[in-house]
């Protein structure tokens, strides 16, 4: 708890100002943060599970210190959601509690950037209404807790700049750790933030030991998945070595990149961004901050990233910058700037409202489709396989239980003897995840997949004598098989692509799945 005498007595070590450090605008924090929450939790069980949230169940149900294609805190994020009855509103809850957490530390970072209740108000407002922030905080994914673990390092990193204790660096330590153990990326994050540290004045903190003894925590805390990596033979680059070899996101060129961020975010918050890169590079105990900014965008932008790569980096730039848009009304005492104080803020929530659904799950597909045509709204493709008339983030929430029930259909027309030793066959983690979650409700056994980590789980311990096959090539199914009939074919609109595809029965098989299991494996 920090008490008024200590923020009365407290300086701002960011600006050229000795004025007393403005008092923490905690009611506003609370309103804004809980503003985002209600939001999300409103939504939350508008439209379907999400792809990668069924695949997260079953994560879930296999607690492990790793997985082939994520950090391990996502299963326990979604185990806690299971204990709470695994309906979209239980799994969605905690997102929603982290995009409000996201909220209130960008408040946080601009008070602690010598911001008063205008630029703590104005960063967390940035926030609230940022649209790429708006669609990831609707899903329980990783992405959705990365900013908590970043953001968290960047105040710890701030007091160090501002008070010179170097011994808060096991707290950045133990942050950095954990959002490793949530998210393989924070090691670039923290590679940014070193490479930042040596960049500037502030290299003499690698002759102390804290910032060590910060780097071995951080180790200590990810050394259950960096031992699990070892132990598989690092499954993980593995598949994202797949993952580029077979082209599957789409690679920007730089100008597009920097065009996507702008636009992702929205371009009314490009100045506000800009403006805190450019007021943490003139600063010299703020420029750490910008060059950390630098290096990582830079790495993601060299590296073809996805656009919400650097999102979670983002919450620090607009504290940044809303700190130097009070700085510079502060410089204008006239009426003009007493305006722009109401005016600005207003401006950005009318002009940023008729975004909102085309990023929230609010509107139904064909209103969904008819609305962004109308206001002229894309949105860019992030994989090179995407096709859908709704964004991936929402066609990904489309068509599971259907899917489930068109297989539930051919599954229980199989004559009683014959289903008896029948198996589903699936092609992605998907449809695995849809097959596992919601098929117990029809009677469905578990599927048989190979990708990503459900390879680790299997094969299965006999190989059924009947096999509903999802996502197959019929030529080769046919020469492996006794015989083979297309039982159905699903189809979805609005759904992903990749989903609408025939369902084919496949009987007296000729392969054992334990013997083939190793040629199957499908990770990317």
């Amino acid at each position: 708890m920090i008490s008024s005498e200590s923020v009365a007595i407290r300086t701002s070590q960011f600006g050229t100002s000795r004025a007393p450090q403005p008092p923490l605008a905690l009611g506003l924090l609370l309103a804004l943060a809980g503003l985002k929450f209600l939001a999300h939790a409103a939504l939350s069980g508008r439209y379907g599970y999400f792809r990668d949230e069924l695949y997260y169940i079953d994560l879930a149900r296999h607690l492990a210190p790793g997985y082939v294609d994520c950090a391990p805190l996502i299963a326990v994020y979604t185990r806690f959601a299971l204990l709470l009855g695994g309906s979209l509103p239980a799994l969605r809850i905690l997102p929603a509690l982290a995009g409000a957490g996201i909220v209130a530390l960008a408040m946080y970072i601009a008070w602690e950037l010598g911001g008063g209740r205008f630029a703590q108000f104005f960063a967390g407002l940035c926030v609230l209404l940022n649209p790429g922030r708006l669609m990831l905080d609707s899903l329980l994914t990783m992405n959705s807790f990365e900013p908590l673990f970043w953001m968290g390092c960047i105040a710890v990193l701030i007091r160090i700049l501002q008070t010179g204790n170097s011994r808060l660096w096991p707290w950045f330590g133990l942050l950095a750790g954990l959002g490793l153990e949530n998210k393989h990326s924070t090691a670039f994050f923290g590679v940014s933030v070193v490479v930042a540290l040596l960049l500037t004045e502030h290299r003499r903190e690698f002759l102390k030991p804290w910032i060590w003894i910060a780097g071995v925590i951080a180790l200590l805390v990810f050394l259950p998945n960096l031992i699990w990596q070892i132990q598989h033979h690092f499954p993980t680059l593995e598949d994202l070595n797949n993952v580029r070899k077979t082209h599957k996101d789409v690679w920007l060129s730089p100008p597009a990149f920097v065009l996507q961020q702008a636009m992702a975010n929205h371009p009314l918050l490009f100045p506000v961004w800009l403006a805190g890169l450019v007021w943490f590079l003139r600063r010299r105990r703020t420029r750490v901050l910008g060059y950390t900014f630098l290096v990582f965008f830079l790495t993601m932008m060299v590296m073809h990233g996805k656009d919400y790569y650097v999102f979670p980096i983002y919450p620090m730039m607009f504290a940044g910058g809303a700190v130097a848009f009070e700085r510079w009304l502060d410089k204008r005492r006239s009426s003009t700037a007493g305006a722009l104080r109401y005016a600005v803020p207003i401006a950005l929530v009318l002009l940023t409202l008729p975004v909102f659904p085309s990023q929230l799950p609010i509107l139904a597909p064909p209103r969904y489709v008819a609305y962004t045509s109308w206001l002229g709204l894309k949105q860019p493709k992030t994989e090179t396989h995407h096709e859908s008339l709704w964004p991936q983030a929402f066609a990904d929430q489309i068509g599971w239980e259907q899917l489930t029930q068109e297989v539930a259909r051919i599954y229980q027309a199989l004559p009683p003897a014959e289903r008896a030793n029948a198996g589903i066959r699936a092609g992605n983690y998907g449809e695995a995840g849809a097959i596992d979650f919601l098929g117990p409700r029809y009677g469905l056994p578990k599927a048989i997949c190979a990708h990503q980590n459900h390879y680790y789980w299997g094969p299965p311990k006999t190989t059924p004598q009947t096999i509903i096959y999802l996502q197959v090539d019929p030529d080769g199914l046919r020469r492996n098989c006794a015989s083979v009939e297309q039982a159905g074919t699903h189809f979805n609109l609005y759904g992903m692509g990749e989903e609408n595809e025939p369902i084919y029965v496949c009987r007296g098989p000729k392969f054992n799945y334990a013997e083939i299991w190793p040629t199957l494996k499908h990770w990317n």
